[in-house]
């Protein structure tokens, strides 16, 4: 039946000079036989879930009321009212003041309730009169809210971290893809949203969020537990779900999972992480694995103590222990195993007719049931509310006379609680600035061990740390065993990979996709590859690692570089090769008519420095090789060049029968200020270069997998001045020498000198393109390859055709020889010449075209025999007597 008087309402109560107040959850549900109440009375609780008596607070000089609020807030709301009720007042009113100063209520604390939902109703209504309030199980977050619950303290942590040290758990076990369950209530709420956010923080996605009536007394609990585990049957990749429930919730939960086999890995919150009541459930063993958070466990000998010296007589006014009794009278015939289903299904009254002899007897035999039922962490968390508040009121009355029950206000001990530091077995703690004790958890396991579902300790949680603390080597293992389950929305991606998603899917849906080039990951799920440093390393598609850039040059074990110093040592043996030929043929007409030894051995000179300047190009680059090679090939072939422009000069000059070219080559001969002058405009060029913008070593990391270290010409403008002026002066000597190209074959150096010119044009027109767009360490064989070409193309023309004549036709390498082709020559140009004449002049008279031109032959024939001596002198660098000698007077005068 409801209560008839405000007496019957309390469930257990204690006379002191101090009166505390308390709210436990004793019972479940309300029993209404309506879904919605029509009068505004207090129903009856039903189903025994707990007790939890005060006798804890034996030897404190306090008294108590303690109030079942049957997990409804409507309940604890009438209790509460009785609280805030005037003191030593007949008619048990709460008076309405403006200011509650000095208003003397029926207690002056306020330990409950545990639930957060009837929590912040009850703190709001003591908030009115400042009235301290320590609960021992309420944990949502928002309780921390100071400008909201003033009056209110804790000594269990905010749910922020419990939350927090789920998500490290969750994280550390690699899982990424979960449920989550709560109650349609302030506490689900706020849990499902702190949750949310610490998931966020570590990349773990909610896979569904299901929420359950607040209340069973709903009828729509069955339907949306029924949805829930359809939901959970639906989604199979999810094997990790976190649960915010009541232990009425997870039992009903618990027991329709196993009926329909789900098996799965639950995250119990503090609630019903170590519920008897549901470890007890038959074939809980089935649901899978049960890992939860409960508050730290404290020393637990002193309560063991008192359950087993726990006794009852018919004067206590202990609703709640007499009841147990009562119903544990009732299930006398039932097994150890069975009696906590038995005590359930029996409503409160039913055999209260019992004997007391009964009662005491059966009572006494099964004390030990209320051990086996009992939560440690729970437990603790009271026992610190008490001494709080008796470590409090010992520091208030210790200038007070506390045998009077006006000696202080409930606001006056608020203010000493918060401030208040206690101890309990060693430890010693004191309330935050948010009203909070946070002592951490324990993390326990569900284990089924001889038959029996048994709550073993695995390692605890510390909040300041943030880190797992694990107790023993076996404990070690445990966890590391829930990392083989997999919870996860898509494969894990291996090293190497990265994770890709799409707008429309979850982050933790997605697809492995390889690192590119220059990119890597070495840790499984990266969300991103890393870029290595593009200067330094790199990276194959797929890598889990960089590379340190190799590297490289034209190395002298390079093939190619091989094969090019080769060429180059070639060309320094023709060298030398052909001066020992010239110098042991010195006085012959062919090393004469080459221009002189001097010249020769400069050109040879020049050849050499040519062909050693490769080298340069070749191995390591360094500062001093990067300013040689070019500056060194530079004025070397421009000497050579400048050498055999003036032999072109001289050739054409000795030959040219035009008197006008002939004073104009005279006056342009000079060949030594040629040879100075030509020389020294490129070694000016290359003195400004190598001052202002000078050739460096350079690291060319352009290169996806090398690092090229070549020479960095400084100035591109200075570069190509050198180029382009030797350029110039060849093509000068090209046209001197195609002028003279028709010269006695003997003499006619000059088409050779053609050639030689044409090949170095072709060469170096090839090698802009080539070198423009060549990459890489192959860039200098490019050069070296060009300047061979035309050094050899050079060296040949100029000088083989003498060297095949000095060694393969020696009958041709004599003074008569080479008279005898002067001659021949001179004759051929004086016919010309003589033709040219009779058509110019023929016009002017037929009578006598005759005289004149015989006269014209003979005037003819006579330039011819002068040249033919001047030319040969000019060519031998001397005028021999044996010139005249060779030329008989009697032919000359016959002609």
């Amino acid at each position: 039946m409801p209560c008839q008087t405000p007496d019957d309402f309390v469930a257990a109560t204690s006379p002191g000079h101090i009166m505390i107040g308390g709210l436990f959850a004793i019972h479940e549900k309300m029993l209404s036989s309506e879904d919605h109440p029509r009068r505004p009375e207090i129903q009856k609780c039903v189903g025994i879930e707990m007790i939890n008596n005060s006798t804890l607070l034996t030897g404190v000089k306090l008294g108590y009321e303690i109030y079942d609020t049957c997990t409804d807030v409507t309940v604890a709301m009438a209790a509460t009212l009785r609280f805030l009720s005037k003191f030593n007042c007949s008619r048990e009113v709460v008076e309405f003041q403006c200011d509650y100063s000095s208003y003397m209520p029926r207690v002056k604390a306020v330990i409950g309730a545990g639930y957060s939902e009837i929590t912040m109703a009850v703190s709001r209504m003591l908030n009115l009169q400042l009235m301290p309030q320590v609960s021992y199980e309420s944990t949502a977050e928002t309780l921390s809210d100071k400008i909201r619950f003033p009056s209110f303290l804790r000594t269990v942590p905010s749910d922020f971290y419990q939350t927090k040290a789920m998500a490290h758990l969750i994280q550390k076990s690699g899982w990424n893809w979960i449920g989550i369950i709560t109650t349609d209530d302030d506490y689900g709420r706020l849990a499902l949203n702190t949750f949310a956010v610490q998931t966020v923080t570590i990349n773990v996605c909610i896979a569904f969020k299901e929420v359950l009536p607040a209340f069973l007394s709903d009828n729509t609990i069955e339907v949306r537990i029924n949805q829930t585990l359809e939901k959970i049957t639906a989604e199979t990749q999810v094997n990790v779900i976190v649960v915010f429930l009541s232990q009425f919730h997870v039992f009903n939960l618990f027991s329709k999972a196993i009926e329909r086999n789900i098996n799965k890995i639950w995250i119990a919150s503090d609630n019903w992480s170590t519920a008897t009541k549901i470890t007890t459930i038959p074939n809980v063993k089935r649901i899978g694995k049960v890992v939860g958070f409960t508050f730290r466990r404290g020393n637990m000998s002193s309560f063991h103590s008192f359950l087993q010296n726990l006794h009852m007589s018919p004067s206590d006014n202990n609703k709640p222990l007499n009841e147990y009794a009562t119903l544990l009278s009732a299930c006398a015939h039932a097994k150890d195993s069975d009696l906590s289903q038995c005590i359930s299904n029996y409503s409160w009254g039913t055999w209260a007719h019992k004997a007391n002899k009964d009662i005491e007897r059966n009572f006494s035999l099964r004390s030990d049931f209320l051990w086996d039922y009992t939560e440690p962490g729970v437990i603790h968390s009271i026992q610190l509310a008490v001494f709080a508040l008796g470590y409090a009121i010992r520091d208030l009355c210790q200038a007070r006379d506390c045998q009077n029950p006006g000696a202080f206000l409930p606001w006056e001990l608020l203010d000493v609680l918060k401030n208040v530091t206690f101890t309990d077995g060693g430890d010693s703690f004191h309330f935050d600035a948010y009203g909070d004790l946070n002592t951490g958890y324990d993390v326990v396991l569900w284990k089924e061990i001889n038959g029996h579902m048994t709550i073993t300790k695995i390692a605890q949680y510390d909040l300041k740390n943030e880190l797992f603390i694990n107790t023993d080597h076996q404990s070690k293992n445990e966890l590391r065993n829930l990392k083989q389950i997999r919870s996860k929305c898509s494969t894990e991606c291996s090293p190497g990979q990265m994770k890709k998603t799409t707008k429309s899917q979850h982050i933790c849906c997605y697809e492995c996709v390889n690192c590119p080039e220059n990119h890597y990951s070495n840790q499984t799920d990266a969300d991103y590859c890393l870029l290595c440093n593009n200067e330094t390393h790199w990276a194959p598609i797929r890598s889990t690692r960089c590379f340190e850039k190799e590297v490289e040059y034209l190395n002298w074990n390079d093939s190619l570089a091989i094969l090019l110093l080769a060429l180059s040592l070639l060309g320094i043996l023709f060298v030398l090769a052909i001066g020992i030929i010239f110098t042991r043929n010195l006085n012959t007409p062919v090393v004469k008519s080459s221009g002189g030894l001097i010249v020769c051995y400069i050109i040879l000179f020049c050849h050499f420095l040519n062909f050693t300047s490769t080298g340069f190009f070749i191995g390591e680059p360094q500062n001093f090789t990067c300013k040689t090679r070019q500056t060194l090939f530079g004025v070397s072939f421009t000497l050579c060049i400048s050498c055999i422009l003036t032999k072109s000069l001289k050739i054409l000059l000795a030959f040219s029968f035009d008197p006008k070219l002939q004073n104009f080559l005279r006056c342009l001969y000079k060949p030594i200020p040629i040879i100075f002058i030509c020389t020294g405009i490129q070694v000016a060029i290359c003195t400004l270069w190598l001052i202002f913008a000078a050739p460096v070593v350079e690291e060319n990391v352009s290169l996806p997998r090398v690092i090229i270290l070549e020479c960095e010409e400084g100035s591109v403008l200075a570069f190509g001045t050198m180029l382009g002026y030797t350029a110039i002066l060849a093509f000068i000597c090209f046209i001197f020498a195609f002028k003279g190209r028709k010269l006695p074959e003997n003499y006619n150096e000059a088409k050779f000198i053609t050639f030689g010119m044409l090949i170095y044009f072709i060469a170096w027109i090839t090698f802009i393109p080539v070198y423009a767009t060549t990459f890489g360490k192959y860039l200098p064989a490019v050069e070296i390859i060009v300047i061979l070409i035309s050094n050899y193309g050079i060296l040949c023309c100029t000088f083989f055709p003498k060297c095949y004549v000095i060694l393969c036709k020696q009958e041709t390498n004599t003074k008569s020889a080479f008279l005898k082709i002067i001659y021949s020559y001179s004759s051929h140009s004086a016919s010309s010449l003589t033709i040219s004449h009779v058509s110019l002049d023929s016009a002017n008279s037929n009578v006598t075209a005759t005289h004149r031109s015989s006269g014209g032959e003979s005037a003819a024939r006579q330039k011819s025999n002068n040249l033919q001596a001047q030319a040969f002198a000019h060519t031998c660098k001397e005028n021999p007597p044996w010139v005249s000698k060779a030329l008989p007077r009697k032919r000359f005068s016959s002609i």
